[in-house]
């Protein structure tokens, strides 16, 4: 098996892989073909080696086009698990738009942009001020009813297995759970009921690498969203992530047995 990364960091060690530097990717089209895998491109190679050079790529295309945008990933946990969703109303920044929100939502509630992650663009909304001035800064309108959490969990799912889980507990200024914005991690157990919804998204969106930041409510599971690029600060010291990495591509790239089951690739719909 052969494989051509364009994330030096997040392949250091696996066998038989070519690192490319992203911006260089047209001068070593051959290469890019014949590979088995192409490893962690930038979101804007990604039409170019799936549709011009018919490149496999890993992680999916779903993982990639879903993760890229918390607008169309919600709209996606709300297809497949409307019941694991906050309550979330998403619409055009607009005046009347943005009275309707706010008469619609309970205070406080959070407000998102489309595209941030580590805790970035995301408000907790308290007062008119608040809102006034999130919605200054967006032209999407992203407002989601506010979960009382002091930790979520964070599940690293890799193809169709649970890779590791672990709490994230909250920010001494308070929200944030986010490792990057002063959220701690806390290594007790994740219930099953946790890792079974992750496990349960990444199947049906195909998502197959992932981690998923799922809160947990009187019990009951609510996903927040997943980064398809993810930090490595809760994995510890071992190299878990690259084996299931590297068993994952193997397991793809061997012919398959009618008689075992086999995750899909995504459908995606067609216009008509």
């Amino acid at each position: 098996m052969h494989c051509v990364s364009f994330d030096i960091f997040r392949t250091l060690g696996f066998p038989n892989t070519t690192v490319l530097k992203p911006d260089q990717f047209l001068r070593h089209k051959e290469l890019l073909r014949d590979a088995d895998w192409v490893l962690f491109p930038e979101y804007w190679q990604l039409n170019a080696l799936v549709h011009g050079l018919k490149c496999r790529v890993f992680p999916s295309v779903a993982s990639y086009r879903i993760g890229h945008d918390k607008v169309e990933m919600t709209r996606a946990f709300q297809a497949v698990a409307p019941e694991h969703t906050p309550w979330t109303l998403i619409t055009a920044n607009g005046p009347e738009e943005r009275e309707q929100i706010w008469q619609d939502m309970a205070l406080p509630f959070v407000a998102k942009l489309p595209k941030a992650s580590m805790g970035e663009g995301v408000w907790l909304i308290e007062n008119r001020a608040d809102w006034q001035r999130y919605c200054d800064r967006t032209d999407v309108l992203y407002a989601q009813q506010y979960l009382p959490l002091e930790r979520d969990a964070r599940v690293v799912v890799v193809g169709d297995k649970v890779v590791t889980a672990y709490w994230r507990t909250q920010a001494d200024q308070g929200f944030y759970n986010n490792v990057a914005r002063g959220g701690r991690i806390d290594c007790s157990p994740v219930p099953a009921v946790v890792t079974d919804l992750a496990l349960r998204l990444a199947r049906e969106l195909g998502v197959n690498h992932a981690g998923f930041d799922i809160a947990l409510v009187e019990g009951y599971p609510f996903v927040l969203e997943f980064n398809r690029l993810f930090g490595n600060q809760g994995l510890g010291q071992g190299t878990d992530l690259q084996d299931a990495i590297l068993a994952y591509l193997r397991q793809c790239n061997e012919p398959h047995n009618p008689e075992e089951p086999m995750m899909p690739d995504p459908v995606w719909p067609v216009a008509v």
